[in-house]
């Protein structure tokens, strides 16, 4: 948990370094407010009658709210490997790209001070 709030505090944060750690917590509670967002929309929708409307705002607001913290946060992790930012466009080369992105969401961190900080880990 203290990761998301670390996350969502420092929401605009785009310099410094994020570990695997800091970055996969964010995702998978970035996930569950998604699928609570969906949760409490499908009740919603069933209790107005209203056929998907409820369910869209609500996973629509809570997507656009969490689009900054989690973009500040992929670019962080990118440092923590050594990789700059501009990295991220990978994910646009079709097939390869996304799966190149995601292996080095998944490398460790870069050992000990980079051109973006020291290391999270104290290393």
């Amino acid at each position: 948990m203290e990761y998301f709030k670390y996350c969502l505090k420092h929401y605009v944060d785009f310099n410094g370094r994020a570990r695997r750690r800091e970055y996969w917590f964010f995702a998978l509670f970035q996930m569950i407010a998604v699928i609570l967002a969906c949760v409490l929309g499908f009740a919603l929708d069933y209790l107005f009658g209203t056929p998907g409307i409820v369910t869209t705002v609500l996973v629509v607001l809570v997507s656009l709210g969490l689009v900054l913290p989690g973009f500040a946060v992929l670019l962080r992790r990118l440092h923590d490997i050594g990789k700059s930012g501009w990295w991220v466009f990978i994910s646009l080369v079709p097939c390869v790209g996304s799966i190149i992105l995601l292996v080095f969401l998944f490398l460790d961190s870069q050992p000990g001070s980079n051109a973006y900080g020291p290391n999270p880990k104290g290393l």
